[in-house]
């Protein structure tokens, strides 16, 4: 398995708040990401992306717009963030508020603000996926606060496919939405990867690397298999020293090392998400004792395993 998908596996849209504003200008959006990640697009018309401090980006229609990260997005109409309806999208939930008074967003179909109505100038989708725990981290922590795929760069038609279901009122909506959300921020994280002068993160170019893209794949299907350098040299089908040097040079990191933070990475998250026991997390991802994994935890982390699983689930045991 390649390190985007045991990612993705992890944000997933399951339930997601996906829904579609009809607006008039002057219009804005707030976007309150928090611990999510937000695919938005102008389905119809233009808008802006605006942050403090940061220069404004433009969003011509069916260009794809991914909000990562901690801190407020305002999408607007024009480059002053004029108007009056406001979208907050935060971890625990979707609200809309318009005049003072807050709309239930969960369900499915369209909103109008500003006066808007089915003829608004301006259609903007947004869909708000929650992410938590270590793994999907790894993925935040390598994006830009906000990426953009212009339309003429996107490879995949998911977009489109969204757009038209979202009118449907068919059964199993809901179940199809999720499914092509998913899609859309897949196509369009590996269609901003491939933009000119976009860097990568090293994780993803080294999927394609003949030597490190086999020895990742391996630690990642079987981490709890008591790997060496000269196992996963074997499985590049290269020498020790030349696996070692070619690997540090991808990803930053020599591969012991990494594997040692896949693992600790795995572990945070099956704490938090299952009931199975330390000795039984130790196992799954190589550790030979719960005693040794503990203690690598501990230093990781700066706290105990069974600390760090009760802080997870709102306890403070």
């Amino acid at each position: 398995m390649d390190t985007l998908t045991e990612v993705l596996e992890n944000i997933r849209a399951s339930g997601a708040l996906i829904g579609q504003s009809l607006l008039t200008a002057p219009w804005s959006v707030r976007v309150e990401t928090g611990s999510t990640i937000t695919v938005a697009a102008m389905l119809r018309g233009e808008g802006w992306i605006l942050r403090d401090g940061a220069e404004p980006i433009h969003l011509e229609p069916q260009d794809l717009a991914v909000l990562t990260g901690c801190g407020s997005v305002l999408l607007a109409s024009d480059l002053e963030g004029r108007g009056a309806h406001t979208c907050i999208l935060e971890p625990e939930g979707v609200r809309a508020q318009e005049s003072g008074r807050y709309l239930d967003r969960e369900a499915l179909g369209s909103r109008s603000g500003g006066g808007a109505g089915q003829a608004a100038e301006h259609a903007l989708f947004a869909g708000s996926f929650p992410t938590s725990g270590r793994i999907a981290e790894r993925l935040l922590s390598t994006l830009p606060p906000v990426l953009v795929v212009p339309r003429a760069q996107q490879r995949s038609r998911a977009l489109e496919l969204l757009e038209r279901e979202i009118g449907s009122c068919e059964p199993g909506q809901q179940a199809v939405l999720d499914r092509l959300l998913d899609i859309v921020l897949i196509g369009a994280l590996r269609d901003w990867f491939a933009l000119p002068g976009t860097t990568a993160p090293a994780w993803y170019e080294a999927a394609a690397d003949p030597v490190v893209g086999p020895a990742l794949s391996a630690l990642h299907d079987h981490p709890e298999h008591a790997w060496t350098v000269e196992a996963l040299a074997h499985r590049a089908r290269v020498s020790r020293a030349t696996f070692a040097r070619r690997f540090a040079e991808v990803m930053g990191e020599p591969p012991i090392s990494y594997l040692a933070g896949w693992r600790l990475c795995l572990a945070a998250d099956r704490l938090q998400e299952g009931d199975d026991t330390l000795e039984a997390i130790a196992r799954q991802v190589g550790y030979s004792s719960a005693y040794a994994f503990s203690a690598a935890f501990t230093r990781e982390y700066g706290m105990r395993p069974s600390r760090y699983r009760a802080l997870g689930r709102g306890s403070a045991a």
